[in-house]
């Protein structure tokens, strides 16, 4: 029996700092997870902190919010219901919604036929429309503000209104239509041509084969846009800051916290109402959201 025990003894021996360095692999493994995702959660909360600050102010009483306690000694949730039933803070969300919902539509329905002639068709002069896209992107705004303002107020007689807002995005964005090209781009035109041969015109084409599979960059230009239009603020206090009947969240926001300068907890009950719907909207839709911001950068 000691003679057939000898043999396996070298291998026993051999397998032991086999089984070694395994473990400390496994041990080093378990240790970078754990400080890898440390750090990430950590990051996590240093972003989440501000929204937490702002929820617990906004449940707590008037006289605590001036206070530097931080957690509620009595649970207000009647402060939503005061913001909520605040005289035009339901206008101002209708207002609002009319605003992003109708721009980014418009936004989206112009720029993606522009974008979709600039990455397929072939004409005299495509670079050079391309460049002029281009060069609207760098244009800031504040540039045309004035002329812009005159031509709705002496010519149109639209100020007042939201209408000088939402008509411009008739006719196309230049981000937009950058983003949607560059996604075309990377769309085989294999497509296209076997589209064409069934005897698909460029409209059919564009509706049929390209928009479905352009739904990640779609749905990203669109979150880009119905974003800015949430949150645009300069816009509406240049034509519709005279008729509080046409004021959007970002404005009436202002004129709350003005109104409520001593009110803390409403004023970021109030925030928090106004910023609730973006954050709902961008975790359902962040999948889509973080595929097409991706995709629309790979070939150029």
């Amino acid at each position: 029996m000691t003679l057939t025990d000898t043999p396996s003894l070298p291998g026993a021996l051999s397998s032991a700092p086999h089984r070694g360095a395994a473990r400390t692999a496994r041990r080093r493994a378990v240790l970078n997870w754990v400080a890898v995702h440390s750090l990430a959660v950590a990051a996590a909360l240093f972003f989440l902190l501000p929204f937490v600050f702002v929820f617990l102010t906004s449940v707590m009483t008037d006289r605590q919010a001036l206070t530097t306690d931080f957690w509620p000694q009595h649970w207000q949730w009647s402060n939503y219901a005061k913001v909520w039933h605040t005289p035009g803070f339901l206008t101002w969300w209708r207002n609002t919604l009319v605003y992003a919902g109708a721009g980014t539509a418009l936004t989206v329905l112009s720029s993606l036929p522009v974008a979709y002639a600039l990455a397929r068709f072939r004409f005299r002069g495509r670079n050079l429309a391309l460049m002029a896209v281009i060069s609207m992107m760098m244009l800031p705004p504040q540039v045309t503000v004035i002329p812009m303002y005159l031509f709705w107020a002496k010519q149109l007689h639209l100020t007042g209104t939201l209408w000088p807002l939402i008509i411009p995005m008739a006719f196309g964005d230049a981000f937009t239509i950058f983003l949607l090209r560059q996604f075309l781009l990377t769309i085989p035109r294999e497509y296209t041509e076997a589209a064409r041969v069934d005897g698909c015109g460029e409209l059919r084409t564009l509706l049929r084969v390209i928009l479905p599979m352009a739904r990640p960059a779609v749905a990203a230009v669109a979150l880009f846009q119905f974003f800015y239009c949430w949150n645009d603020y300069f816009g509406p206090q240049i034509y519709a800051s005279e008729n509080p009947g046409a004021w959007t969240l970002s404005y009436g926001l202002e004129s709350f916290k003005g109104a409520h300068h001593t009110n803390w907890n409403l004023t970021m009950a109030a925030t928090l109402l106004v910023m609730a719907p973006v954050i709902l909207l961008f975790f359902f839709a962040q999948k889509a959201f973080i595929e097409g911001v991706t995709l629309t950068g790979v070939k150029g």
